[in-house]
């Protein structure tokens, strides 16, 4: 059964997305849904033939749709349209096996189709870890399913309180899942206090966390202001790590950059769970650059998506600046609604709205140097001036001045050392403490 989840590369398929539009939803919203479950849908190689919706008050508590487009759905798997169905919310065991019951097609709901490609696009020993947890944990709940229709069929089939043929077998890969999700809980326990450490190195420095809805652009700022290598396309998820590089040019003291894993409607609480210890980077950032796509007709809607999950991991206090990305990749609609200058139009649209933005496309040079200098002066508006004398008995805390703070002169006398410097006050109250100890 395809909701029991398995990789989905062993076979082309061709797919029909599936949605309930509920009251509380209108067109635009489930249209804006589907486009993004459709992109979902190419991203895992799986060729998108149709779609189909129904306007229910609720899902269908058996089979998430109603009888009759079921009976619909089924006329079209029978003659060879599709093989698969995609549904745009997730649905239980239950209703996932109803589904294929009466369709006669494999069903994967869009929590299936996140993990997958968190699955493919997993590379650093935590991100496969962390994915590989919720994968199993999705897995149990469908497979204790499994194993109740099999002990069902069993009994219908055998001896009166009889056990399922697979019963047993199923027992025993539930039991191998609970054991190794045991497993991965202690590595990620262990992975997590080495990030600590690590984050502790580079506690005193100051740091832009890049967080955004998927696909906003973030990695290609991320190259583009740290002339990193960092992975860059044009797909959903295409990097789950957590990446953290120098902004270039250097500045004094060095800000740090760090690319955070997209966020996305509708996307598995696990997997926010999951990711935490990740996301802990935008929490311990100075400054949160909020990535979005002007270029997405429902960018309001991704930006409302981000903000939610910041709030949920503790995030939503953290200041921001909003950097609105892609300008020079409009809509249609727009290039038709705004003459002959689509860019400049909607760049004052932006700004009349959100006036401490910026708006920028990440492969332009002198959008990306004028983020690069707000970064700065972001930090600069935070720093106050001090006079600090080292003596000669002191001079290990000269490094660590060079290190968190910006030395705008420095002499030298027969007592030691003498800097000017401009550094934040907790960076100044910390060094003045080791000087006076």
């Amino acid at each position: 059964m395809a909701w029991l989840m398995h990789d989905q590369r062993d076979k082309p398929r061709r797919a029909l997305l599936c949605a309930v539009q509920l009251p509380s939803v209108d067109d635009a919203e489930l249209e804006g849904s589907l486009v993004e479950l459709r992109r979902l849908a190419r991203t895992l190689g799986i060729e998108v033939v149709g779609q189909t919706s129904q306007r229910r008050a609720s899902f269908d508590a058996g089979a998430y749709l109603g009888k009759g487009k079921r009976e619909e759905l089924k006329a079209r798997i029978e003659a060879g349209e599709a093989d698969t169905l995609l549904i745009d919310h997730e649905v239980s065991p239950s209703q996932a096996r109803n589904l294929e019951k009466d369709t006669g097609a494999d069903v994967m709901d869009r929590t299936a189709v996140i993990l997958d490609i968190f699955h493919r696009h997993a590379n650093s020993r935590a991100a496969k870890a962390q994915v590989e947890m919720v994968r199993l944990e999705y897995m149990a709940p469908r497979m204790r399913e499994a194993a109740s229709e099999n002990n069902t069929e069993g009994r219908q089939g055998g001896a009166p309180g009889g056990r399922g043929a697979g019963e047993s077998g199923m027992e025993l890969d539930r039991r191998k899942i609970r054991d190794r999700i045991a497993e991965l809980a202690k590595e990620l326990e262990s992975m997590d206090r080495e990030r600590q450490t690590q984050r502790a190195r580079r506690s005193n420095m100051p740091r832009v966390a890049l967080v955004g809805y998927t696909n906003a652009g973030k990695s290609t700022l991320m190259r583009a202001l740290t002339a990193s290598d960092v992975y860059v396309a044009d797909k959903l998820f295409a990097t789950l790590d957590t990446t953290v590089r120098q902004l270039l040019p250097e500045t004094s003291p060095k800000i740090l950059m760090s690319d955070t894993v997209g966020f996305i409607k509708k996307l598995p609480h696990g997997l926010v769970a999951s990711f935490k210890s990740t996301l802990d980077e935008a929490l311990e950032a100075s400054l949160l650059a909020h990535v979005i796509d002007a270029s997405d007709a429902n960018f309001e809607q991704q930006l409302e998506v981000t903000e939610t999950v910041l709030r949920e991991i503790g995030a939503g206090e953290v200041p921001r600046l909003m950097v609105f990305n892609k300008i020079d990749r409009l809509s249609a609609g727009d290039r038709e609604s705004s003459g002959s200058e689509p860019e400049a139009a909607k760049r004052a649209a932006l700004l009349a709205k959100w006036p401490d933005a910026m708006v920028i496309s990440a492969k332009r040079e002198a959008d990306v140097a004028a983020l690069r200098e707000r970064f700065v002066a972001f930090f600069n508006a935070a720093r106050e001036e001090a006079e600090l004398a080292i003596p000669f008995d002191k001079q290990a805390v000269r490094a660590e001045i060079h290190a968190s703070c910006e030395v705008l002169d420095e002499a030298w006398d027969e007592h030691g050392a003498r800097l000017r410097v401009r550094a934040e006050p907790a960076t100044l109250a910390r060094i003045k403490q080791r000087l006076e100890a």
